[in-house]
């Protein structure tokens, strides 16, 4: 166990399914053309944004989805040469591009689907120079890419780009691992669930309900 276990909770009631997460994270982390790390999946119809139910009874809910950084990480016990690999000192999953050999094994043991992004040609972008955070390792072909919750903004003692930019002020960042912190006591004080806690992989993502 790592002497911290850095996660996130996340106010369902809160979330309006704006995607400023998604797009702040996308900014921030320079990522590539139609490579996402956060999504935002609607729990109703068929198609984003649309409701279940009929007229007077509708209902719809936003799930912010990304890595789970989970603490018994699947991905991590699968990969061949070590690049997707737990931190030590934050609990992060993290993955190490120049030891990622593209095999995708992370990519089939995660139970969370689409988290995670394999860039199978030379990474493109719509603007000719790089935007957001001016430390941000460079993406390469034919790795795997997924959320870091923002390391290189944690190294300075930043928050995640995420987080950050929530205008509901539904995301909550810190160590589980800490009482003190207001992720612990919102664990502690509110209604919550963690996805998929059937697969044993322990998310750090907790959901507010």
């Amino acid at each position: 166990m790592s002497q911290k276990q850095y996660g996130m909770v996340i106010d369902l009631k809160r979330c309006i399914g704006c995607h400023t997460c998604a797009m702040a994270c996308k900014v921030s982390n320079n990522l590539p053309n139609d490579i996402w790390w956060n999504r935002i999946l609607t729990d109703g119809g068929p198609s984003m944004d649309t409701a279940r139910g009929t007229y007077q009874h509708f209902t719809m809910d936003y799930y912010p989805l990304s890595c789970q950084h989970c603490d018994n990480p699947a991905c991590v016990k699968v990969c061949p040469v070590g690049a997707t690999y737990k931190d030590e000192e934050t609990g992060i999953v993290r993955q190490d591009y120049d030891k990622c050999i593209g095999c995708r094994m992370c990519m089939a043991a995660c139970p969370y689907t689409g988290v995670r992004s394999f860039n199978w040609e030379e990474p493109k972008y719509s603007i000719d120079f790089p935007v957001g955070d001016q430390d941000v390792p460079t993406h390469q072909k034919h790795v795997v890419e997924k959320c870091t919750f923002c390391y290189q903004r944690l190294a300075k003692g930043e928050e995640p780009a995420c987080m950050e930019s929530c205008p509901a002020q539904a995301r909550h960042f810190g160590d589980l691992n800490d009482p003190a912190s207001d992720v612990a006591k919102l664990i502690a004080e509110r209604e919550h669930k963690q996805l998929l806690p059937d697969r044993g992989t322990n998310p750090s993502i907790y959901y507010l309900v």
